[in-house]
């Protein structure tokens, strides 16, 4: 059924489609849509001081680069960052963070097929139609570049490889992906009280007959980088696109791990009849259940997201609820954003804590396997193969703090192996220094105590330094605040 078209539901709306358009070109000040809920859900228009958060994230960084970043680069975490789709599915920091993406704003990730509306719906929230700031749009495929969409003092555009040489920014590690894709990023700086605190990605939208080699870069592999670093994301959807193709199953793969992030959008709405809205909902589901395999499936939000009023005789202040309940949604990710990205370097410790432990583990046991006159590559390769003959990671499930659930896939270790020789590692006992500490323990106290701490307190809204273990629960797994209960 991924092939599911409905030509009984979309003539309709393409014929209303067309007449919106046309419609569009006229329109005058009366025909557009109030944005005053807007305004006042995302807090647009309050003077509030700027959050003072320069001190929480100095901390942040201090601890990341003393605590953390000297056990994820000795033992190499990026390498198995390579296989990090098998190895942890989900959202992972990059291999060796960057201060700017430590102190990145929130990213809001627009995906879907070609002309459902991504572009349009950043005008609207943005308020950018008819103003020299809007992103183009049209019928056809417009948007064939990542447009990344973020705050500056002036209406400036700023090209891929600029932004990826720009080491205070956090896509410099974009220059993976060669020049033909650099060529296809594109930044604009426009000066907006929203991007202040949120940074839009607008992509190229998904056409099932155009093979990935033909973009000329590794499309599925950079939606993949930016999905990585997604705090929210919307799938958007339109009546007339509701076919699931190839390159909409492997996105969807993709976004496996992140379903909490995820939010599907049925755009357009007002372009149905109420018969043919409620065909066309429950067909977009029927499409994308065998994708998304989770007891809880993302939220959907109906609505038609563009300046115009709503098509009259529909239901329009369903739409206005659904339009409102996805700007809470922004606006909650917005208002967590220090929390989260502090619960999130901790989750990142949590994994580079278990893959020195296993590391440390897979060496040791080589090293009491090894005698005289062995062969050590045979040796290894009889332990990689067979781990649990060896007890590796049911010894680390003995470990204090290691649950089974975070342990890495046990095949990401054979290609991490095959690439880093065992021998190239020293045992965990001998990273230590008299004037530095071990790395294992500055982690660890990083995990239990300094990542904890400064998470409460933020929600003390007290100075990070005048609050212990006592107040926080430094043993306590932080939450997640913006994850969808």
């Amino acid at each position: 059924m991924h092939g599911l078209r409905l030509f009984c539901c979309c003539v309709a709306p393409i014929l209303l489609l067309g007449a919106r358009a046309e419609e569009a070109e006229d329109a005058g000040e009366s025909a557009r849509r109030d944005r005053t809920h807007i305004e006042s859900t995302l807090k647009l228009k309050e003077e509030k001081p700027a959050d003072d958060y320069s001190g929480t994230l100095q901390r942040l960084r201090k601890i990341y680069h003393t605590s953390i970043k000297p056990l994820e680069q000795s033992y190499k975490y990026n390498e198995l960052r390579q296989h990090e789709i098998t190895a942890y599915p989900g959202r992972t920091l990059g291999s060796s963070a960057t201060d700017g993406e430590i102190t990145s704003k929130p990213m809001v990730l627009f995906l879907g097929p070609w002309s459902v509306g991504k572009s349009t719906m950043i005008n609207y929230l943005l308020g950018l139609d008819n103003t020299p700031y809007q992103l183009y749009t049209g019928a056809e495929p417009t948007t064939s570049e990542f447009t990344v969409i973020m705050h500056g003092p002036k209406l400036k555009t700023i090209e891929g490889i600029v932004m990826a040489a720009d080491s205070t920014r956090s896509f410099s590690p974009l220059e993976k992906f060669g020049q033909n894709f650099l060529e296809k990023l594109i930044g604009i700086e426009v000066p907006h009280k929203l991007l202040e605190r949120v940074t839009f990605v607008d992509t190229p939208g998904i056409i099932e007959n155009r093979k990935q080699q033909e973009r000329g870069y590794p499309f599925n592999d950079v939606c993949q980088w930016f999905i990585d670093r997604a705090d929210l994301i919307f799938v958007v959807f339109d009546p007339t696109k509701l076919d699931v193709g190839l390159e909409l199953e492997m996105l969807f793969r993709q976004l496996k791990g992140r379903e909490s992030q995820i939010r599907i959008i049925l755009n357009k709405a007002d372009s149905l009849a109420t018969q043919e809205l409620m065909r066309v909902y429950g067909a977009l589901f029927w499409s994308l259940a065998p994708l998304i395999n989770v007891t809880e499936p993302p939220r959907v939000y109906v609505s038609s997201f563009w300046p115009l009023d709503y098509e009259p005789d529909t239901h329009r202040e369903l739409f206005l609820k659904e339009e409102i309940s996805l700007l809470e949604d922004l606006n909650q990710v917005i208002e967590n954003r220090l929390e989260n990205k502090i619960a999130f370097i901790r989750q990142h410790a949590i994994r580079v804590r278990i893959h020195a432990l296993l590391v440390d583990r897979y060496l040791q046991t080589y090293k009491d396997k090894m005698t005289f006159f062995s062969d050590g590559e045979l040796v290894f390769k009889d332990i990689v193969e067979d781990p649990d003959k060896f007890y590796i990671f049911k010894t680390i499930l003995a470990k204090t703090n290691v649950s089974k659930f975070d342990l890495p896939n046990r095949e990401a270790y054979k290609d991490f192996f095959g690439i880093n020789p065992i021998n190239s590692f020293k045992l965990l006992a001998q990273q230590c220094s008299y004037m530095g500490g071990c790395f294992l323990e500055k982690i660890e106290r990083a995990i239990t105590h300094e990542l904890p701490e400064l998470l409460g307190s933020i929600g003390l809204g007290k100075k990070p330094s005048v609050l212990s273990c006592d107040t926080t629960g430094c043993g306590e797994t932080p939450k997640n605040r913006y994850k969808k209960h």
